[in-house]
């Protein structure tokens, strides 16, 4: 079990700057028809469809741009395109993992998007083109969240100068230029603050009905449930013992802004999937309890105890 202290976290915690990812804003998917209506269980929501939006020229003119003045500017970054091919040829898009008692952990494609590019911080990108005679201008949305928790990080908006004969790549660099140094100002900010008091996480645990344990059931003679063993672990795993704790019942506790190192002993983004697994592994362990971890994106992850996924 690993305490992360104060001192040592942040000494382990050395990194430059976050990695980004570039997602068209839902904004630009909407109005350029890129957006599903999907019915889950009875529930509509709306999916991007990015694979089909990707295959419009100028979506990915825009992104090459926003990823090379971050690089320029020393953010590595995670590319969309890329990161879509990789998980299609392992073929491991698939929306649901159900278990052999027939539960499951909803993830859309975006959540399986993440937590295989696993980005530090999420850029959405909008713009319009602005015409008035024979020149052109760009308006442009620059917004970064936090690819864990979805908070905000940064923002950056506004309209560059009118051009006559201009591509969208030049116009769209010379509206943002003007922007950067705020924006890069205020992505260190957010992410010199993850790195002092780690990443937010929600981490979930669900028991199934056949659990030879349930969260209230008794492990030893001081009358201490699974649920408290469950969040002294937590206080011994988190970053400074931050997390908050949510609904608990007997077959279900949510824990909340849970604070996770932001990269592992091996330099390596850590996510709620590597914590859920250590998780995974202490209840195996000490319990000889079976549990199946499931990642949502990487800023969530749902641990099942008593079953195994098919």
């Amino acid at each position: 079990m690993v305490s992360f202290g104060t001192t040592a976290f942040a000494f382990s915690q050395a990194v430059n700057k976050p990695s980004i990812m570039v997602f068209p804003d839902d904004v630009w998917m909407n109005s350029n028809g890129f957006l599903k209506e999907v019915d889950n269980q009875g529930v509509t929501y709306m999916e991007p469809e990015y694979t089909k939006a990707l295959l419009n020229v100028e979506l990915g003119q825009v992104i090459t741009n926003i990823e090379k003045l971050m690089l320029d500017r020393g953010y590595p970054s995670q590319n969309l395109s890329q990161a879509l091919k990789s998980i299609q040829d392992a073929n491991t898009i698939k929306s649901v993992e159900t278990s052999e008692d027939g539960n499951s952990v909803q993830q859309s494609n975006k959540d399986l998007l993440l937590n295989a590019a696993r980005p530090d911080l999420i850029l959405y990108v909008s713009w319009n083109v602005n015409n008035v005679g024979p020149k052109k201008s760009v308006t442009f949305s620059l917004k970064a969240v936090d690819a864990g928790s979805n908070k905000p990080a940064g923002v950056a908006s506004g309209t560059g100068n009118e051009l006559i004969g201009a591509t969208l790549p030049s116009m769209l660099e010379t509206a943002v230029l003007s922007h950067m140094d705020n924006f890069n100002a205020q992505l260190m900010t957010y992410f010199d603050e993850i790195v002092t008091k780690g990443r937010e996480i929600t981490v979930e645990i669900q028991v199934f009905e056949n659990s030879p344990k349930k969260l209230n059931s008794e492990i030893n003679e001081d009358g201490d449930e699974l649920s408290d063993d469950i969040k002294k672990w937590m206080k011994a795993n988190t970053v400074n013992g931050a997390f908050t704790l949510g609904p608990k019942t007997s077959t279900l506790m949510k824990m909340e802004s849970v604070r996770i190192p932001l990269r592992g002993e091996d330099g390596t983004a850590f996510s709620a999937d590597d914590f859920g697994t250590q998780l995974r592994k202490y209840m195996r362990k000490t319990y000889q309890l079976p549990c199946a971890a499931y990642p949502v994106g990487t800023g969530k992850v749902v641990l099942v105890i008593g079953g195994k996924s098919q």
